[in-house]
């Protein structure tokens, strides 16, 4: 699926500026600082992502779901870990409370299948964020809210083609994460050239400095690299300056790092899917349901991005990320 520049071009917006807190929440543990329910009914909405503690990303979620809870006069716990097997047990945990509704994100879908259906079975309706788009709906959630890493992965690709890039590196920084796969395979699907991946952990953002550096020392061809983090974009800036290189740097994610790298001239641009939005809508949406018995989605996504932040919003964006929302 190719994309039409003019549709990428009407993506680049900024949505709306809504006011939010950051907090960490350990892992496993259910938030302090949750909103207390102000509407009289008492409703109270766990949220389970595989994001960890302190991950500036995963901090904008949660500060969306926090001031959605605030907004609505309802409970939100968030609880969260990368690993699997952790995150099902979490999820587990979270159903035996009876929540009105359950927020999971799903980086590795097979890994947390189990858990997800049985919460569905226990009656606890279930929005899918972030990451499991094409399993949200048959794991019997009722919509997703995130974007389409695949497309997404296609509009940074055909960016960096008009950048003119040809031989591109697409860093993936969480092992076994299908969504970061798509994004480099979608990237592959539009460049027109060469898209390879390269393998780095989050945990040792030096290390992947390093791996960086070294793989365009290893190939002075490289004239592209699709970062898929903010804090490893940060990195990649630096192991390019490191290594000398000529080579373009995109990535996807926004934070105050990242935009200013934008503004600076050293990030071409950053693909948003609005973490904020994927905290906040899905609060609204399982409110309306024990509300009012709405079902948004109807078992389709409701995309948050992508969006794609340049030079030309990079200021304005800034602001918004200063606030903790992008």
């Amino acid at each position: 699926m190719k994309l039409n520049r003019r549709w990428l071009a009407a993506l680049v917006v900024v949505p709306l500026a809504l006011a939010g807190c950051t907090a960490t929440t350990p892992t496993g543990t259910s938030s302090d600082d949750a909103a207390a329910p102000a509407g009289g009914d008492d409703i109270t909405i766990a949220v389970v992502t595989h994001g960890t503690p302190g991950d500036t990303f995963w901090d904008v979620v949660k500060s969306g779901a926090e001031q959605a809870a605030e907004d609505l006069g309802v409970t939100v716990t968030y609880q969260g870990d990368g690993d699997p097997v952790k995150q099902s047990q979490l999820i587990d945990s979270a159903v035996a409370t009876n929540p009105d509704g359950l927020i999971v994100s799903m980086a590795n879908p097979e890994g947390v299948q189990g858990a997800v259906e049985a919460a569905i079975a226990a009656g606890v309706p279930v929005i899918t964020i972030n990451s499991g788009l094409d399993q949200s709906k048959e794991f019997g959630a009722s919509t997703h809210v995130g974007q389409s890493e695949f497309i997404a992965g296609q509009g940074a690709g055909e960016e960096l083609a008009t950048a003119g890039a040809t031989n591109v590196i697409c860093v993936i920084h969480e092992a076994g994460n299908t969504g970061l796969e798509e994004r480099c395979s979608g990237a592959a699907d539009t460049l027109g050239g060469t898209v390879s991946n390269v393998q780095v952990d989050i945990a040792n953002v030096a290390d992947a400095q390093n791996t960086i550096k070294s793989s365009l020392l290893a190939d002075p061809s490289i004239d592209g690299v699709l970062t898929l983090n903010p804090g490893i974009a940060v990195a990649a800036n630096q192991a390019i300056e490191e290594a000398a290189s000529s080579a373009q740097l995109a990535t996807f994610d926004v934070s105050e790092d990242v935009t200013q790298l934008i503004i600076d001239g050293k990030i071409l641009f950053a693909v948003d899917q609005q973490p904020y939005s994927q905290g906040y809508l899905p609060v609204v949406f399982l409110t309306l349901q024990k509300r009012n018995g709405d079902v948004v989605g109807g078992g389709q996504p409701v995309y948050s991005g992508p969006g794609f932040v340049t030079k030309d919003n990079a200021e304005q964006v800034a602001e918004f990320a200063k606030n903790g929302t992008r």
